[in-house]
Formats: C-alpha cells, structure tokens, sequence
C-alpha cells in the first residue's frame, strides 16, 4: 500500500515526537494479577525506555520512508546539541558506544516499515515486522561498536569488547522483546482502526 506523501510527513512528524518522548520514558510492566490481593498492584521496571518502541511503532503504522524520515531528523536534532538522547546530544555524542544503535534506528526502521506493509496486517507478522527492524538496530549498533575498537575511538574503543557488547545489545535484549511484542499488539488494533 503507497501511503501519499502528506500522511507520510505526519507520520514522519508522530515518529519524530513519539522518538523523544519515548527516549524519556521508562517501561514498566505490572506483576501478575494473581498477586494483587496479596501485593497490592506491583510495578517491575523492564531497564529499557520506550525510544525503540516509538520506531518501531510508526514503522509499523506509517511505513518504512515516514519511519526512515522521522529518524533521520532524530539523529540530526540530537546531533545539532538539541538535548534528544537518553545522554544530551551534541556531536561528542558520535564517541559514545551507544550512537551506533542511534543509527540502527534507520535501518531498523526502514526494515520494519517495509515488512509491516508487505505482509498481511496480521498480529504474528507485525511482530515479525518488528523484530526484524530490532534485529537491524542491534546489528548496527554492535557492528559499530567493533568498528570503533579496531579504530581505538577514544571513549568507544577504550571499554573491554565483550562487556560492551553484553551493556548495549545483551542485557537490554528482554526488555526491549517485551516492548516489540505491545508495539505489534497496538499496531495491529491500530492498523485495523485506521483501515489499513
């Protein structure tokens, strides 16, 4: 399905906001509703925000060249010391090891935005959808990572290899599947309310 141009940029601008917004917003997920009489009503945090949730989400609902466009501007925003990151911004930020996911966002989103338009609007697919664009963001981020060790980047390249890669990809992993599965639930009610 083509989606016109005008609905690509408001996509592209949802993304953008949602991209922010979910940079600084933790997920939590609440314990299990056999033990609320005992417990009371239990928050868990998940260790991760919802900033990879929000490209993913609007992968899943305005498409792979709204969800490309609006993180492209996240990356130039963040980069232009607009205070956007998880961190600040500024162009110091392209030392840090975590800017290599920043980038992942583009594939990520380009990968998940073309799967979720390609296959059936179907819950399982929009969760494929989803987990392949994750999938991308982690490779990006991991691949610049050895990138920056080989190269000796100063803030990058001087953190031990493996715990670094355990820091950024392993142990945010959980987390951030729990959120890759409510994206593809809400996409999916969402798709369906919007027809489309």
């Amino acid at each position: 399905m083509n989606v016109a141009a005008p609905t690509q940029l408001m996509w592209a601008l949802i993304g953008l906001i949602l991209t922010i917004g979910g940079t600084l917003l933790e997920a939590f997920i609440v314990g299990p509703p056999w033990n609320w009489g005992q417990q009371g009503l239990q928050v868990y945090s998940l260790g991760v925000t919802w900033q990879i949730g929000a490209v993913l989400l609007v992968s899943c609902l305005g498409g792979r060249h709204a969800a490309v466009i609006s993180q492209i501007a996240y990356l130039l925003l963040g980069l232009t010391w607009f205070n956007v990151f998880t961190q600040g911004g500024g162009l110091d930020y392209i030392h840090r090891p975590s800017f290599g996911y920043l980038i992942g966002f583009i594939p990520g989103a380009w990968f998940c935005g073309l799967l979720a338009f390609r296959l059936p609007v179907r819950l399982e697919a929009l969760a494929l959808s989803s987990l392949v664009g994750l999938g991308a963001i982690h490779l990006t981020g991991m691949g610049y990572i050895l990138l920056a060790h080989l190269l000796q980047w100063t803030k990058v390249g001087a953190l031990p290899l493996l715990s670094t890669l355990a820091t950024y990809s392993l142990y945010p992993l959980p987390g951030q599947l729990a959120i890759l599965c409510a994206v593809a639930v809400l996409a999916f009610v969402l798709r369906h309310l919007m027809f489309y």
